[in-house]
């Protein structure tokens, strides 16, 4: 509800939004010649134009869109930003007839990327993680998780979420720390999964929530990763630490991890192209977001689409994030993962939207801040050089980011 304060700091006016609110009875809950008012980093005021109250400014503060369209801030909500090295290579061997497991045999793989990250310094994970982070910022996002992981020991698992941790103090964005000891098995624990899921629940997430560098702890339950019973050891362990969960769940096979992450409470679980209905259908019980990853599915040149059609039916919200990562993921571009999900997936160009502002702010449990435009949310939004919010799912290769404000301060021009 507007109630206007008695001083503005700033007003966006002759603007299109995208307030992307539930609920809306028009699509993407648009508003057309409209206005914003910023107050203290949030929004104060939002409606149309004419409406404005007597109160506003009418000065320097005023800023026009110029009939352009406004939108939340973007929202990436599962990255793995943080690493050193890359896998190029790899990536050509594998076109050119090269199996994993032969790559792996010569030092590939993960344990490519633990190696190259166990080696770095705190500085460097940064900087090379800037760069990345940068390239999604200019595109419109304001709201950021990374993944820890590639560590795999104490030390560099606590190195990669300080990385992590100081971007967010650095750059004119929000990151949300995930602490994914359960990624895969180091060398030192091989064919060990059950002492070294000892190893992450006893020492290293005891170490990591002390510190206060996790939001969140994630695992990888899958054939080439953990079983349901290590799944369920760490979702434990993060319970004692009044951690939430999320997954990386049924993405090469049917385990049950969306249904086990479920029963957790968990944010989310993610990939999910071989989730079952009944999954699916836990998932709506407990609240838990299915966040769909299509450039890992475009990368390892997947068949098997995630059912879109049974999140519709059963109402679990559907997020779209980039899984930036070396070895399947190795994309910065989101609005390249919105024509992916309409292309790919059969997502609507609305729900892609959705799915990278609303749902995506549900996935990290910030909806009541960040997300969607309205009186009270923090005064984070993109504003677009479009003629319609499709357009953001329809090109290829094209930013057509104008300004992007984050707490009320333009940080993109």
């Amino acid at each position: 509800m507007n109630n206007p304060p008695d001083s503005w700091d700033a007003l966006w006016t002759d603007a299109r939004i995208a307030t992307m609110q539930a609920g809306s009875d028009v699509a993407y809950g648009a508003l057309e010649d409209a206005a914003l008012g910023i107050k203290d980093g949030a929004i104060c005021w939002l409606g149309k134009r004419g409406a404005l109250p007597a109160g506003a400014p009418r000065d320097g503060r005023v800023h026009s869109a110029g009939g352009r369209w406004i939108t939340p801030g973007l929202i990436d909500c599962h990255t793995h930003l943080v690493h050193a090295g890359d896998r190029a290579r790899e990536f050509e061997m594998r076109l050119n007839g090269m199996s994993y497991e032969e790559i792996a045999k010569r030092g590939g793989g993960i344990l490519s990327t633990v190696t190259s990250t166990r080696a770095a310094s705190e500085d460097a994970l940064v900087e090379t993680a800037r760069r990345r982070l940068r390239a999604l910022m200019s595109e419109g996002v304001t709201r950021v998780e990374i993944k820890s992981g590639y560590g795999l020991d104490l030390e560099t698992e606590l190195r990669m979420l300080r990385a992590a941790r100081r971007l967010g103090e650095t750059e004119p964005v929000d990151v949300h720390t995930t602490f994914l000891g359960a990624h895969a098995l180091p060398p030192e624990f091989r064919e060990r999964g059950d002492a070294y899921i000892d190893f992450v629940c006893e020492r290293v997430l005891p170490a990591v929530a002390d510190a206060g560098l996790a939001d969140a702890v994630d695992a990888f339950c899958e054939g080439i990763g953990f079983n349901l019973e290590q799944t369920r050891r760490v979702f434990e362990a993060a319970g004692k630490h009044g951690l939430p969960v999320k997954l990386h769940a049924e993405q090469l096979s049917d385990m049950n991890g969306a249904a086990l992450a479920a029963s957790y409470g968990a944010l989310s679980a993610d990939h999910l192209e071989y989730v079952s209905e009944a999954g699916v259908g836990e998932m709506a019980r407990h609240g838990t977001v299915a966040v769909l990853l299509p450039g890992a599915f475009y990368f390892l040149r997947e068949t098997r689409v995630p059912p879109v059609e049974w999140f519709r039916r059963y109402g679990v919200p559907m997020a779209v994030a980039t899984d930036c990562n070396p070895g399947s993921s190795p994309v910065t571009s989101l609005l390249l993962m919105l024509n992916m999900a309409c292309t790919l997936f059969g997502m609507t160009p609305e729900e892609a939207l959705a799915g990278v502002t609303a749902r995506a702010a549900t996935a990290l449990k910030v909806d009541g801040k960040a997300g969607s435009l309205a009186v009270g949310k923090a005064a984070d939004f993109v504003v677009w050089d479009i003629d319609h919010p499709s357009e953001l799912a329809y090109h290829v290769g094209r930013n057509p980011c104008h300004r992007v404000v984050k707490a009320g301060l333009i940080v993109r021009e």
